[in-house]
């Protein structure tokens, strides 16, 4: 696996670090943060790309099109059904639950015919194990968590399809004209959203739109348009195996910047994590 792409995935997961911290510290509410950090990122991507893709994004094919589109619907699931579930249940069931990313995605996979390596199971499993160290496993028994449990599932399930649907068009189409087409889905989408649920998407401070400014170049930007350039030499499996260390990664932000402690857990899950995607990556190479 070509290191610059391991370097880059790196990046990525300390860009998505930062989207817990920051959505924590954003007065704005959620859906709307979500919107304005995909319509920003449409409005940083789209003269870049109109400039100097323009002729890739005219020819870009019909399939490719239709599925980056869904990628973009998909995306536009996972931040609208992740960002209630943590109003309605605990952070470390929501967390929990999301992440399930790369079990969904190994699972699709199998479905659809690809059959993984044991290894990148055991690695999968033994990286969720670590998610679990870190936030325990605290599933609400009232219908308000039940219902966040279930939004926060279906969150991980959303973000597994993203990420198949990205590695697919990724095969054919460069990262900037995939990633353009599917915030602006995104985008569309997380408005549609908003004006249908009467959320207020102007009104809050400076501050706040700073916040979201920075959330939409560390978090989107770094972090997700990253991981949509690694995901196809990388894969599937490694890349959304890897994004596992945005649970860790988002602790330590957070007691670095809202002084929120870490718990005792947090090194000995780091290592599960850690020792569950070199087993992935053992498994994609062979």
């Amino acid at each position: 696996m070509p290191a610059v792409d391991l370097l880059l995935l790196a990046v990525s997961i300390v860009g998505i670090s930062f989207s817990a911290p920051l959505i924590s510290a954003t007065a704005a509410p959620a859906l709307a943060i979500a919107c304005w950090r995909n319509v920003m990122s449409v409005g940083v991507l789209g003269p870049y790309a109109l400039l100097r893709h323009r002729a890739e994004l005219r020819r870009i094919g019909r399939r490719e099109l239709l599925l980056a589109v869904a990628a973009g619907v998909l995306l536009a699931a996972h931040f609208a059904l992740w960002m209630p579930s943590l109003r309605m249940t605990s952070v470390a069931s929501a967390t929990a639950l999301v992440t399930t990313t790369p079990l969904w995605a190994i699972l699709i996979m199998r479905f659809t015919g690809h059959r993984a390596p044991r290894l990148v199971w055991l690695g999968t499993a033994t990286a969720f194990a670590g998610v679990l160290v870190l936030t325990g496993v605290d599933l609400g028994l009232s219908t308000r968590a039940l219902l966040g449990d279930g939004l926060a599932l279906a969150a991980g399930l959303a973000a597994a399809g993203y990420m198949l649907l990205g590695a697919e068009v990724r095969r054919t189409v460069s990262t900037t004209a995939y990633t353009l087409v599917c915030y602006t889905t995104t985008a569309l989408v997380l408005l549609a959203l908003c004006l249908a649920t009467g959320t207020r998407l102007n009104g809050w401070s400076a501050t706040g739109w700073w916040q979201i400014g920075l959330l939409m170049v560390v978090a989107q930007l770094l972090g997700h348009s990253l991981s949509n350039r690694v995901v196809r030499t990388l894969g599937a499996s490694v890349t959304s195996t890897a994004i596992l260390l945005e649970t860790p990664g988002a602790t330590l932000i957070a007691a670095l910047w809202l002084r929120q402690l870490p718990p005792a857990a947090s090194w000995p899950a780091l290592m599960l994590i850690l020792a569950g995607l070199g087993l992935v990556v053992r498994g994609e190479r062979r």
